[in-house]
């Protein structure tokens, strides 16, 4: 990278200070720049197109920049920032230059833009979260924002991500993003996927590892099995899957570095079942994001309806009907809390019966079909970060495969891999504990409309469900509880959310607790995918440590 090229870096990234005159000195050298450039390319009459950039045209890094700076006038949590950039895009569009706008409509498909917290309207609390977040990353992501319906769980996350990412660790910064990227891949999300291309270069990645994994190091390439294994059958993961990692002579893996590896897979596979399972929409930076077309008339282009845009009438109306039809549904889910505690404090289950009612579940998770189950295949963009693309997951029992029950009891999180993690990695462990722990027990006691509500059984029975997919068995939890309280449409979208993400569909998101707040589903989102990253980390964790004895 040259001097130059360093110096616009260091601007950029001052942006995110939070010192005014810091903030204000960057926005200020951007700003000539920009109108540099701009004059550089000349007045337009006002006969002639607004010019807008192809590659490798002059103007294309001029686009770049006004992509970014529509992203920082709508996303940043700095108000200077976010007017300045505003005050600056006009001016470039008084010059006769077309700037873009955005596409879609915010953070997410499925949860209406007004819903989702807005920059310029947040506690401060929140405002102090956002900050940190835009000052590591530069960027306030729209997993964020729709993570913001819970800030306490977004501080956890963001503190996670960032330590795995930026802090010490056995891993290189360009290793650490090029992972991220191969698990991503594995569920064809190239949101996150693009995230971490450009995450991947800007840390000094080598970009010919991206033209595909054959393009990457030996070692990176040898993590491909890892990675498909744990992203669609982790129950298949041996001790011969780590040995063969841990002694492949020159390209061999330490201990450390393979404890980093999995906890990046891990997830960024999860956090593709939430990228999917929330509709997260393409940043606005990137491709996807914005247009440099001018809105028709209508004010919708070809694009926004090819989205699903501009029918929100429609949707409305039809919201409308569904919660007229559903009505009762809370008050009948909350009926059935009451009565299983009743019966709980009545009478106990026996060991047999326990067991018994937990193979029945695991069966019966067998026979609820993902999305449709068609089959997805993947862009060559996405699938070249990743190995024998038709590899996906797998019930257990399909073929007559069989594996064996995965007894928490004798492998658990908190009694085995929270301590094999914080010795190889370091605080890894606490941070990864006080996620999990964030996620299933965060309330607010409420359900739909009610307040006032304890939720507990309702919790631990979406995370033990989830668990039960993955073949893995809490001695003590009765699983006759799952079918009185998760009906068949959530256990669809669990298991796709879940076990083929890229699959999930907004109707699925829509059709499970239509009386439910989106802040609740959120929520839910929020537990499938702790619950998702532990389930592989078990499964990985244990191979592991059978491996060390």
């Amino acid at each position: 990278m040259d001097i130059q090229d360093q110096d616009a870096t260091a601007r950029w990234e001052a942006l995110g200070s939070r010192d005014p005159r810091s903030r204000g000195t960057a926005m200020e050298h951007i700003s000539q720049e920009v109108m540099q450039r701009v004059e550089s390319i000349g007045p337009i009459p006002a006969t002639v197109p607004s010019p807008v950039a192809t590659a490798g045209h002059p103007t294309s890094d001029l686009n770049d920049i006004l992509a970014r700076l529509l992203m920082l006038s709508k996303r940043c949590p700095f108000d200077d920032v976010r007017e300045r950039c505003v005050w600056l895009l006009q001016n470039v569009q008084d010059f006769g230059v077309r700037i873009p706008r955005p596409l879609g409509n915010g953070p997410s498909r499925f949860i209406p833009e007004k819903e989702i917290l807005q920059v310029s309207k947040v506690d401060p609390r929140t405002q102090s979260i956002f900050e940190d977040a835009f000052a590591a990353l530069g960027r306030l992501d729209n997993i964020s924002l729709v993570m913001g319906f819970h800030p306490q769980y977004l501080e956890s996350f963001l503190r996670t991500q960032h330590y795995l990412l930026q802090m010490d660790g056995p891993l290189s910064l360009h290793y650490r993003h090029y992972i991220g990227i191969m698990a991503a891949a594995r569920h064809q999300c190239s949101y996150l996927v693009n995230l971490h291309v450009n995450d991947f270069l800007q840390v000094g990645g080598d970009s010919k590892w991206l033209n595909g994994l054959d393009g990457a190091p030996q070692k990176l390439q040898a993590l491909g099995e890892l990675n498909k294994i744990l992203a669609h059958r982790p129950w298949l993961l041996t001790k011969a899957h780590i040995e063969h990692l841990l002694k492949a002579e020159e390209h061999s893996w330490s201990l450390a570095e393979l404890i980093h590896a999995v906890v990046l897979l891990t997830h960024y596979h999860s956090l593709a079942s939430f990228t999917f399972g929330c509709g997260i929409t393409p940043e606005i930076h990137s491709d996807g994001g914005h247009t440099f077309r001018p809105p028709s008339l209508s004010q919708y282009c070809v694009c926004d309806i090819a989205n699903g845009n501009g029918h929100g009438h429609l949707e409305e109306r039809r919201g409308n009907h569904q919660v007229s039809e559903v009505s009762g549904e809370v008050e009948v889910l909350m009926e059935r809390m009451k009565q299983l505690q009743e019966c709980r404090d009545e009478e106990e289950a026996s060991q047999e019966e326990m067991a018994t009612r937990f193979e029945r579940e695991k069966t019966e998770s067998m026979l609820v079909a993902t999305a449709e189950d068609e089959e997805c295949v993947p862009s060559r963009d996405v699938s070249r970060h990743f190995e024998d693309p038709s590899y996906g997951y797998k019930d257990f029992s399909r073929r007559g495969e069989h594996v064996p029950t995965f007894r928490v009891q004798d492998y658990s999180w908190e009694d085995h891999g929270y301590s094999l993690v914080n010795r190889l990695y370091p605080d890894v462990g606490q941070l990864l504990d006080e996620k999990f722990q964030m996620a299933y027990n965060l309330t607010y006691n409420t359900m739909a409309m009610h307040k006032d509500v304890d939720t507990t059984m309702l919790r631990r029975a979406i995370w033990n469900y989830i668990h039960c997919m993955f073949g893995i068995r809490y001695d003590d939890y009765d699983y006759g509880e799952i079918n009185q309280l998760l009906d068949r449409s959530f256990k669809v979208y669990i298991k796709t959310m879940v076990c083929s993400p890229e699959k999930t569909t907004k109707r699925m998101y829509e059709s499970f607790w239509r009386q439910f707040q989106h802040s609740e589903k959120v929520h839910v989102n929020l537990l499938l995918m702790e619950a998702r990253m532990q389930a592989e980390l078990l499964y990985a964790l244990r191979a592991i440590t059978r491996y060390m004895t």
